[in-house]
């Protein structure tokens, strides 16, 4: 198993509070008490287990409907998961989905006045290599109103799930694109408190990623626990 390391604190500020005074929806569902902890068996701490056998990984999200593929600038999005020590995580299943072109998630919840692209279900899912790495194929998705205060753009993003061992490890968090001019309004990025972590949420363009004449290419690496984690909206 090799050696053991000791885990390293948490950084004050890099990961967002329960209640975000501008993210309107926390005043509502934050805990007011204080948390108590649950005592977790075996059970949780050991399973289920995911592997692309039993979850065949659907990597080109532009092309999950069949006759026809996604509308909209495609995009290659790759990078490594890491743990605190910037050792790889290998075969861990990471979980994608997110609007379209339009700003719309194929979802009946969503009746935002947006089209609706057939074949794009804005959902997928892909399994780190020996080396940590992932990669996926999918489409620039589009910024959408909400109704946290008056005329809001949630800016473009894509939500990504990261499952370890167990259920229970699961973590999730959003990467955000460069230079949107929405990410300094948007109360949901600007939750997480220390301007670092932020922008640990931004993905970088990589000419290297680029496929000419095809997609653009953003590596967006992330790390799991300690001072230089990625900040994740289900750890506070």
């Amino acid at each position: 198993m090799g050696d053991t390391m000791d885990f390293r604190p948490y950084a004050p500020g890099m990961q967002p509070p329960y209640d975000v005074p501008g993210y309107l929806g926390t005043h509502k569902r934050h805990p007011k008490h204080a948390l108590h902890p649950m005592p977790q068996t075996i059970t949780e701490t050991t399973g289920p287990r995911f592997s692309a056998e039993r979850f065949p990984p659907t990597d080109d999200l532009t092309k999950c409907v069949p006759g026809g593929e996604a509308q909209g600038q495609r995009i290659v999005v790759s990078g490594t998961v890491m743990d605190e020590d910037g050792r790889p995580v290998a075969d861990t299943m990471v979980e994608i989905w997110q609007a379209n072109a339009a700003g719309r998630y194929h979802h009946p919840g969503d009746q935002h006045d947006a089209p609706v692209d057939p074949y794009f279900l804005g959902g997928g899912r892909v399994f780190t290599d020996s080396d940590g790495r992932y990669r996926f194929i999918s489409i620039l998705p589009g910024a959408y109103p909400w109704p946290n205060h008056a005329n809001a753009w949630r800016p473009n993003h894509i939500h990504f799930s990261l499952f370890g061992p167990a259920f229970a490890t699961r973590l999730i968090t959003q990467m955000y694109f460069p230079g949107d001019p929405l990410l300094p309004l948007d109360p949901i990025f600007n939750g997480v408190p220390d301007p670092e972590a932020r922008r640990r949420l931004i993905a970088a363009f990589d000419l290297g990623l680029t496929v000419p004449d095809w997609a653009l290419g953003y590596r967006f690496d992330i790390v799991l626990r300690g001072r230089s984690e990625t900040p994740m909206e289900n750890r506070a």
